[in-house]
């Protein structure tokens, strides 16, 4: 193979029947964007997105990670990097910190405009209309899962705010703040201070059901002023979501998942961003191996059962959140809670988390758990 034939590959082994697959993939949110992005690493592999008819305009938010392997890319689009970060309950705080591992805030737009030009320049096509996939050698789908009735569910909605005077902490973020109403079940604010005058602030909620808009925004005016003496504020911007906490349906079982539709959305967290890129970084190793083209769930079997295990006890015993988390930080140095959170816990620090856990919640979310347990989509074992 010629030097130029390489690099115009990306440096990829060629297969053996040098012919080129057509591969679709329905959607073009952030897994299928995040995938196109680097369709210039598929050798023999013609990319196509197709965006379905009535999809809903792309909004900007904030998507927050630990930085890590696979993720460099992204974190040189980020907003802003905390090595610090804070658990916050009525009870006391933890601050964790990291200088391998900064917590990241990352625009939606940003990433999705970067990934947009990336492929444009690797020649990927987007087509409208689902009919369009009907011709792809192979068809991926990347749309939202369907969410089942009563499913958990992290719901949130957050102001950017800024403020005449300084008051926040700029080097650390508040990961969890549960000074806050407790009444409807586990309740915290996040808040990413920007600046000393500048900060996002979200009223977040573990729950099943989604709370009036009013009530978020409420309690986001009630804690700056109760606990920064922050009384007036412009508003920047607001941004919302619901995000399905648990092991979802394939949108369609008889097309190949990717993304949040292929188990990408960690169940006991919500997030999903790191985990799609580590997805799509497997799924793109192994194509270059001359495997299949596909999409796995990027999660340990383990890790699923524990999350599992959490949802439980968040689910019957949210008053007791606060204390499970503020355990969590405590027990933990900065790198560890970055590991664990990003799913690359090994079992020394999964056993770690669990010793610093009350075991009587746990036991009976457990019960609970097997009592009503169904199976679902394979994960990775260990």
């Amino acid at each position: 193979m010629t030097t130029a034939s390489m690099q115009r590959c990306g440096g990829c082994p060629m297969s053996p029947d040098h012919t080129m697959r057509q591969v679709h993939v329905l959607g073009d949110g952030c897994a299928a964007l995040s995938l196109a992005a680097r369709a210039h690493e598929l050798a023999n592999h013609k990319l196509t997105l197709v965006r379905p008819q009535g999809a809903p305009p792309e909004t900007d938010h904030i998507w927050g990670f630990w930085a890590g392997p696979g993720l460099a890319a992204a974190s040189s689009l980020a907003r802003k990097r905390w090595h610090s970060w804070s658990i916050v309950t009525g009870q006391g705080k933890a601050v964790l910190r990291s200088q391998q591992r900064p917590y990241t805030a990352l625009h939606r737009l940003d990433w999705t405009a970067h990934c947009r030009d990336m492929a444009q320049r690797a020649g990927v096509a987007t087509l409208a209309g689902e009919e369009a996939a009907t011709a792809a050698d192979l068809v991926f789908d990347s749309r939202p899962p369907p969410v089942p009735d009563g499913m958990m569910l992290q719901h949130f909605l957050g102001l950017e705010v800024r403020s005449r005077r300084a008051i926040f902490d700029p080097d650390t973020a508040i990961l969890m703040d549960f000074r806050v109403d407790q009444s409807h079940g586990m309740h915290f604010i996040y808040l990413l201070p920007f600046s000393a005058k500048e900060a996002l602030v979200e009223s977040t909620l573990f729950t099943p059901f989604v709370c009036p808009e009013s009530y978020y925004q409420q309690e986001i005016t009630t804690y700056l002023e109760t606990h920064f003496g922050l009384e007036e504020f412009e508003t920047l911007r607001i941004e919302r979501g619901v995000i399905p906490l648990g092991i979802l349906p394939q949108r369609a079982p008889s097309i190949p998942g990717i993304g949040g539709n292929g188990g990408a959305i960690r169940p006991s967290s919500g997030y999903a961003f790191p985990f799609i890129q580590k997805q799509i970084d497997r799924a793109i190793a192994a194509a270059r191996e001359g495997r299949e083209l596909g999409f796995a769930v990027p999660h340990r079997r383990v890790d699923l059962w524990m999350d599992a295990v959490l949802l439980t006890v968040l689910r019957h015993w949210p008053e007791r959140a606060p204390e499970l988390f503020l355990r969590m930080g405590r027990a933990l140095d900065g790198d560890e809670f970055a590991r664990f959170l990003s799913g690359e816990a090994d079992w020394p620090l999964r056993l770690k988390v669990i010793m610093a856990m009350p075991k009587a919640p746990f036991l009976s979310g457990l019960i609970r758990l097997l009592a009503g347990r169904r199976p679902h989509r394979t994960a990775e074992a260990g």
